[in-house]
């Protein structure tokens, strides 16, 4: 079973050595090198990584590797495997080929957990947290484009659980099928949004507007798939998270930097 994971980077850091895994330098166009593949090769929209984020590696994912697999993790956050040493370093817990091999086998993918909102929609987190005006515009896109997906994006309003983080690995087949409904989406997008209108972390709308149309794209197209835990590497400050999400919710204050 022939799978490759991209892992989006954008800075040199440590990622995975295993063979499951193909480090990957997002947004490249026009930088320096940081001694990784470069997703400026081939058929690519690296340009466009400061408003499409890790998209970019997926993007060129898609057009560029032949594998019977083919998915997207971030270096900071991996699929979590089976633990291999109870302590050891970050990336003994992350999944490895053998395993993701044992767990494809006779399904079309692997997704992350859902992540729950206890006290509010999805919809509206991302309108406390972000500008909705993009979002609203993907539901007219989707309207005009691709109506049979209208009411499963219309189900965010009450929906409370996604698969988040723009993490998956899908069978070729239908990641073809996922990028090009998807993509299509995104540049009708950004053709009617000017993303530097905005300041340049809400200007990522279009990877945070991604990770909630994958879960409209599989109510219409149901695979058979497992979810895994998500692995972060790092320290994740969940306190810092939460002070910014509780302002965001009661004070109207958007989020303006990664956390």
């Amino acid at each position: 079973m022939d799978i490759k994971v991209i892992v989006a980077t954008h800075r040199p850091c440590a990622v995975s050595t295993d063979p499951l895994y193909i480090p990957l330098q997002v947004g490249a166009a026009g930088k320096e090198s940081i001694g990784l593949r470069r997703d400026d090769t081939g058929e690519n929209i690296s340009e466009k990584n400061p408003f499409f984020c890790e998209l970019t590696g997926l993007y060129w994912a898609w057009k560029n590797l032949s594998a019977e697999y083919i998915g997207l993790v971030h270096y900071r956050r991996y699929f979590a495997g089976r633990r291999r040493r109870r302590f050891g370093h970050p990336f003994d817990r992350v999944l490895t080929l053998q395993q993701a091999q044992t767990l494809l086998k006779g399904r079309d993918g692997l997704l992350p957990h859902p992540r729950h909102y206890v006290i509010e929609s999805l919809y509206s987190h991302y309108r406390h947290t972000c500008y909705v005006e993009p979002l609203d515009e993907t539901g007219r896109i989707l309207e005009e484009r691709y109506p049979a997906y209208l009411p499963a994006f219309r189900r965010l309003r009450q929906r409370r659980s996604a698969h988040m983080c723009n993490m998956l690995i899908l069978r070729r087949e239908h990641l073809d099928a996922y990028c090009t409904w998807l993509f299509d989406i995104l540049f009708e997008l950004e053709k009617r949004i000017d993303a530097t209108r905005y300041t340049p972390f809400q200007a990522r709308f279009f990877g945070r507007i991604s990770e909630l149309l994958l879960d409209v794209w599989l109510e219409q197209n149901p695979l058979d798939y497992t979810t895994l835990p998500v692995a972060y590497i790092g320290r994740v400050r969940w306190d810092r998270k939460g002070r910014a999400f509780l302002a965001a919710k009661f004070l109207g204050r958007k989020y303006e930097k990664s956390l």
